[in-house]
């Protein structure tokens, strides 16, 4: 996938295809909800993401101007023009230091000035609104959100504040607090910050109907994505309705930007040689090698022959050639080729898997276009790679699914996705009364995520700790620690015995570690007679020697067998590390000690009870120092910037769309005016009025009105409208008149036509009274009159001139024709009703026998129809029948 793009998802739509994993719904209640990375967007009633995201593909580019910013397209077209005011390829500025090793490598082949913030992190230096600004990274993938979120919401028809973005799985826990706070600036809720191989997995898995069972063997699929800037593989298991990530590696430094670079080397070298022409001596000339080379690269995926590479006015107005073909591309490159098989070989140690073990290997991402990035890959797996999966689209679908599952707007087939940890994190405290340091690894490399673990300690007062990645080489980022967490009003029980504080670790759904909760175990004397329940006070031998010396001790599993493994709680369910041990007794059902020993000495006199105890768990503030996190009033500030922004933006928008509509409007006219459809319903002393005014308003455009108020743009229009407006009616009711009359004169002689056969006493309308009939023939005199009258007035009209009557006019007596006819000529004649026979004194009622005997007939239908019986047998109508 390509760098600096944002990858969206709505939660108010997604892909829908054969097999569809999900039905629609009436929404319930949440409005719509989707990187930093491509921005997918799914739209109702199919995917939107097709279209809509291959307008963004590398396009996550603002540009600032001295009236508005500009973003995606329209900004990376003024990348060259505009360099130093054009922002791209700022994803991963996200939580680092301006001081990082890796910002200040990267500031050097910039276009724009990189300045430090500051609280220390990476400042973007560029002229708005014809002041200099200084914005952070977070600001600046506001932005691009904000673009992201109207565009949804355009299509969409509604709001949209639920999203999911996708993130590198080898971003840190900085950096993912960094993104989100980028969509917090926006009014955006991120629903999940899910890794970009995770989302690729799961638009491959939901849509297989072959997936094994879960009691079988489950599949196992490798993942590979090589984007502009970085190379990452990940290995995933399937089942039916799940899948796991059971590892993943990468190479945060390797992408199709390298290889862009090695040909922009080449031919700055050698354009220095044969044209003595520096390209990195300014900035335009090396963006637009930058963008030959991008193009060349993906000529040469296609073809193998020598390939052209020609600039136009490169330099000092010269123009520039090369030439390459595939072979020397690779050869050129294969530093990088030899860098593919690192990662792989680190997933498949990770994840003890051989290479018959994998049953696919799915490539996504734009640099795995390359044919000599295919083929490393196929050669090391031993098989051919697949390409099923749209190379851009993965992980945006991805995000799409996700956020349709996470939402309550569709329902969608089950499937559970268990993420995976990329670094191991550890925690480290100090003791209460030593000065060493407890460590203790809570979650390994491609542990299970999201996960909570509940740890235990035993402490007297407040304690820190201070959780950090395990393994600082293997994280490319400068720090390893992750933040510090103090634990508050800790305090020791009431007859000095240290406290039992249990600390909820988690690794949530953004992939983030965090202390969720603490809590005290507080023993409270009771009454003997209170009916709440109660627990004995007792220790165990090993928890007591846990307090003195063992520092791995000194974590307490949460049961009452104290242990050197801590117990585990899962969402949702409960599992060990170590072997199951009892769980702390339940307050309803153990029966304390002193009870046990009482039954057993009833021959012995009483002695005195021991108070019982009640057991409380008081929840314990945790104050978080984490080491990249903005301030909320930062935060606020940056929520309040934005908003003015957008306030901007929509201005110079509505200023321009007015600018436009003048413009519009002048060729719009000018067109029609000569030689068009208007010239003939214009007198020409008017036509050469209008015809002037036109000349005058377009110099004015592109002289002094190139940057006026969007009133001045306003009154213009309406100068030209008020001479333009009247032509432009008198063309058109020349063309909707004669439509119009013909409609009303059919009309005319449809009602005349029934007046005359009604005067024949034709038997169609002979039930109509006289006196209903001649308001029919009044009213068609009287509108036939007014037509003729109308249209002899017309005829001695010039078409230069207004018209004697509007489409309108006539339409409305169409109406008033109809209102007043209509009713009349459709009364339905009335029902003539059959002589009813009559009765003879004794005699039978016929009508009743008639009636008796049509009731018999139907009752007796139905056992007909069944086969049970004669209709004619009278006991059918009663008949029960089985």
């Amino acid at each position: 996938m390509e760098a600096g793009q944002a990858r969206w998802a709505l939660a108010n739509g997604a892909r829908a295809a054969a097999p569809s994993p999900w039905q629609r719904r009436p929404p319930a209640g949440r409005p719509a909800a989707h990187w930093v990375k491509p921005f997918s967007k799914a739209r109702e009633g199919g995917s939107g993401s097709g279209t809509w995201r291959g307008r963004w593909r590398r396009r996550s580019v603002i540009s600032f101007g001295p009236k508005n910013r500009t973003i995606g397209v329209a900004a990376k077209n003024q990348q060259i023009t505009h360099a130093n005011n054009t922002v791209s390829s700022f994803k991963r500025f996200h939580g680092r230091a301006f001081s990082d090793p890796f910002i200040q490598k990267e500031k050097a082949s910039l276009s724009y000035d990189l300045v430090p913030m500051k609280n220390g992190g990476v400042g973007i230096k560029v002229m708005y609104m014809d002041e200099e600004h200084l914005f952070s990274v977070e600001q600046i993938t506001a932005m691009l959100l904000t673009k992201l979120k109207e565009t949804a919401e355009n299509n969409l028809k509604k709001p949209v504040t639920d999203c999911v973005i996708s993130v590198p799985s080898f971003f840190t826990d900085a950096e993912r607090r960094s993104v989100l706070d980028a969509a917090q600036i926006v009014g955006l809720n991120c629903l999940r910050l899910m890794n970009d191989m995770t989302a690729v997995a799961l638009n491959y898995g939901i849509y297989k109907q072959d997936l094994p069972n879960a009691d079988e063997k489950p599949r196992v699929v490798v993942f590979v994505d090589m984007g502009h800037s970085s190379f990452q593989v990940s290995a995933c298991a399937f089942n039916k309705g799940k899948l796991k990530v059971l590892g993943t590696a990468f190479d945060p430094f390797l992408g199709g930007k390298n290889f862009d670079e090695k040909l922009v080397e080449h031919f700055c070298a050698e354009f220095k040689t044969k044209y003595k022409l520096d390209a990195k001596s300014k900035i335009r000339a090396l963006l637009r090698l930058h963008q030959e080379c991008e193009k060349l690269k993906k000529l040469m995926s296609s073809n193998s022959t020598d390939l052209p590479l020609n600039i136009e006015c490169f330099m000092n107005d010269k123009d520039v050639s090369g030439k390459m073909n595939r072979s020397q591309f690779e050869e050129l490159c294969a530093e990088l080729l030899q860098k593919i098989e690192g990662p792989l070989h680190s997933l498949m140690e990770q994840t003890h898997l051989k290479a018959e073990d994998v049953s696919a290997i799915e490539i996504v991402g734009g640099a795995t276009r390359i044919p000599a990035v295919k083929e490393r890959i196929a050669r090391f797996f031993g098989k051919d790679v697949s390409t099923t999966l749209n190379a851009d689209e993965a992980v945006a679908r991805g995000c799409a699914l996700q956020c349709a599952i996470l939402s309550p707007a569709f329902k969608v087939r089950e499937f559970s996705v268990t993420d995976a940890v990329p670094f191991p994190i550890s925690l480290v405290w100090n003791h209460d009364s030593e000065e060493t340091e407890g460590v203790h690894e809570v979650f390994s490399r491609n542990h299970a995520a999201p996960f909570s673990k509940v740890l235990t300690f035993l402490r007297r007062g407040p304690f820190e700790l201070e959780a950090f990645y395990s393994d600082p080489q293997g994280v490319p980022y400068p720090e390893a620690k992750i933040g510090r967490f103090v634990v508050q009003n800790v305090s020791a029980q009431k007859d000095g015995e240290k406290s039992r504080v249990k600390v909820k670790v988690r690794v949530n759904t953004h992939g983030i570690f965090t202390i969720s909760t603490a809590s005290m175990v507080e023993k409270v004397p009771t009454e003997e007679d209170d009916g709440s329940s109660v627990e004995a006070d007792m220790e165990c031998p090993n928890q007591k020697a846990a307090e003195g010396s063992d520092v791995d001790k000194n974590i307490q599993p949460d049961n009452s067998e104290a242990g050197t493994q801590p117990q585990v709680q899962t969402d949702g369910q409960q599992t060990s590390q170590s072997p199951p041990s009892p769980e702390l007794p339940s307050e309803e059902n153990k029966i304390p000690d002193a009870d046990k020993a009482n039954e057993k000495k009833v021959d012995q006199p009483p002695e005195a009870k021991k108070p019982k105890i009640k057991v409380v768990n008081v929840e314990l503030p945790v104050e978080a120092n984490l080491v990249w996190q903005l301030g909320r009033d930062l935060l606020n500030m940056y929520i309040e910037t934005e908003g003015k922004m957008i306030m901007q933006d929509k201005l110079e928008k509505e200023r321009n769309d007015a600018k436009n509509a003048v413009e519009e409007c002048v060729y719009e006219f000018r067109d029609k005016l000569c030689g068009g459809p208007y010239e003939k319903f214009i007198c020409e002393q008017e036509h050469e009025k209008f015809l002037r005014l036109l000349t005058e308003t377009e110099d004015w455009l592109y002289e002094e009105g190139e940057d006026q108020a969007k009133q001045a743009y306003i009154d213009k229009l309406e100068e030209l409208m008020k001479m333009g407006t009247p032509v432009k009616v008198r063309c058109q009711e020349a063309e909707e008149r004669p439509k119009v009359l013909e409609e009303l004169g059919q009309r005319l002689q449809h009602y005349a036509r029934i007046a005359a056969d009604f005067r024949s006493k034709d038997e169609k309308y002979n039930h109509i009274d006289e006196s209903e009939m001649k308001k029919v023939e009044k009213s068609v005199n009287e509108v036939m009159e007014w037509m003729n009258n109308v249209m002899n007035a017309q005829a001695k009209r010039s078409l230069d001139q207004d018209p004697v009557v509007r489409t309108q006019e006539i339409r409305a007596k169409v109406k008033e024709l109809n209102n007043v006819c209509e009713p009349v000529v459709t009364q339905p004649k009335p029902k003539i009703e059959s002589p009813k026979l009559e009765r003879t004194p004794n005699g039978p009622n016929l009508d009743k026998k008639e009636d008796l005997e049509g009731k018999n007939n139907f009752g007796a239908e139905a056992p007909h129809q069944n086969g049970e019986c004669h209709p004619n047998e009278k006991g059918a109508v009663s008949m029960d029948l089985d």
